[in-house]
């Protein structure tokens, strides 16, 4: 039986690779994600993920399937923000507040997303459903879903809240399980699918 030796850096748990470290399963997909960011490196969260080819294609697909999604950028990024504050997610939480404050919005509304809160009351109705779908024991209340749809939002809108949720709340657990730092430069490869 073979010693699997991991290098560990000084700033995560885990490797964190580059088109020259990751595997080659992962090395063609951060080449990729390199050339469609402008040559950008890639960030510490997808370099983490290189280390691990099938979390990095299951996690890139899913993000782009979503960013092709109905939901509004601003609404994604409320989602990202309120799930890296609900885990103390310090490395995601400063990625989705840069990406928020270059989608418009406020520092206000920055601070209300963080607690999954909105000034807008439609944008809130949502928020507050999703709070409790992360919270619930069982399923969220109902009364919940009817005010989120009261507010003028869709089946396909709210899934693809759900989804957006899981996503960040998945992005959350690895950057933590990591103990990943923030990234220095502003994060321009991947920018938030929330």
């Amino acid at each position: 039986m073979g010693c699997d030796v991991t290098v560990k850096t000084d700033v995560s748990r885990f490797q964190i690779h580059d088109e020259l470290t990751a595997p080659d399963e992962s090395a063609s997909l951060i080449k990729s994600i390199q050339a469609g960011g402008g040559g950008v490196s890639v960030t510490k969260f997808v370099g983490v993920l290189a280390g691990a080819p099938a979390v990095l294609r299951a996690y890139t697909r899913m993000r782009a399937e979503l960013r092709g999604g109905v939901l509004p950028q601003a609404t994604r990024e409320r989602i990202a923000l309120a799930v890296a504050e609900h885990r103390d997610d310090t490395y995601s939480i400063a990625q989705h507040a840069k990406s928020a404050r270059r989608d418009g919005l406020g520092l206000d509304e920055l601070s209300r997303a963080r607690s999954f809160s909105s000034g807008d009351p439609r944008e809130a109705a949502l928020l507050d459903y999703l709070k409790a779908t992360l919270e619930a024991d069982g399923h969220p209340p109902h009364h919940l879903h009817e005010e989120a749809r009261e507010h003028g939002w869709t089946d396909e809108e709210i899934l693809e809240a759900v989804a957006h949720l899981a996503l960040n709340e998945f992005q959350s657990l690895i950057a933590s399980a990591a103990a990943l730092p923030k990234d220095q430069a502003t994060p321009r490869v991947l920018p938030s699918a929330a």
